[in-house]
């Protein structure tokens, strides 16, 4: 399929649904061959599916961001299928539990570190040591607007998505000279199976109006509209943009 990525490979993490699942399907829609990379073998299986379907070339490694040895393989495995890496999509994330700080769970607190901070920090070290030996590479990473900003009983998620907006500037100050752009997305409410069917506002119609209302746009937002600026950020249009978190919110971060 021709289109502005053709040639090029793109790796999602957390690609087995939601954001992630939208933004494979939106690169190899743009004529990318895609690596799928999930925890959720299924989900990850059924993104690979969906984009064979179109003709397009995808494959699924699976992977624990937060095994050193796995994302490694991930990018090993990558070059050995495609032979490069153009751009990296770290969008592998838990949301933890919502209690407030003195009550929030030590081993949960670690977990959600681990996979949503830590684990992002693996995949651009690896990455990132791939781009260098072609000569450069576009990365996004998934953060947040609680990246942004707080919010009350996500202590864990919030520190996460913050640290990653640190760390993505700081890896975009280190490698903009090679050719390697590094960019942060930071979402607001979206309705993805993660928030719709594992939390209360998807059970509770009441609290889906009020977040619905954080927004002043007056909703939550698609997949697919975080996917088109993820591809946006990847493409050659963005090429002067590098080291900055970009809202995409609804201006739920304006207010």
């Amino acid at each position: 399929m021709a289109g502005q990525f053709e040639t090029r490979v793109a790796l999602v993490t957390g690609a087995a649904s939601g954001i992630g699942r939208a933004t494979a399907l939106a690169f190899a829609h743009e004529g990318a061959s895609v690596v799928v990379s999930d925890v959720a073998r299924e989900g990850g299986l059924e993104t690979v599916r969906l984009i064979e379907s179109t003709g397009s070339n995808a494959i699924f490694l699976p992977c624990d961001v937060s095994n050193a040895e796995q994302v490694e393989a991930l990018i090993s495995d990558t070059i050995t299928t495609y032979g490069r890496l153009d751009c990296a999509v770290n969008n592998a994330g838990i949301e933890g539990t919502q209690v407030p700080t003195a009550d929030y769970p030590l081993e949960v607190w670690n977990k959600v570190i681990s996979i949503n901070l830590t684990g992002a920090w693996l995949c651009m070290k690896y990455e990132i040591a791939q781009m260098l030996k072609q000569g450069g590479g576009a990365i996004v990473n998934m953060a947040s607007i609680l990246g942004l900003t707080g919010f009350a009983t996500a202590g864990a998620y919030v520190a996460a998505k913050h640290g990653l907006v640190g760390a993505t500037k700081t890896a975009a100050l280190e490698y903009s000279s090679k050719g390697i752009r590094i960019n942060a997305v930071c979402p607001g409410f979206i309705e993805t199976p993660m928030l719709m069917e594992r939390s209360s506002i998807g059970q509770n119609p009441q609290m889906h109006k009020y977040i619905s209302s954080l927004h002043p746009i007056g909703r939550m937002g698609k997949p697919e509209e975080v996917a088109a600026l993820v591809l946006w950020l990847c493409s050659d249009a963005a090429s002067f943009l590098t080291g900055a978190a970009y809202p995409v919110d609804g201006a739920y971060t304006a207010l």
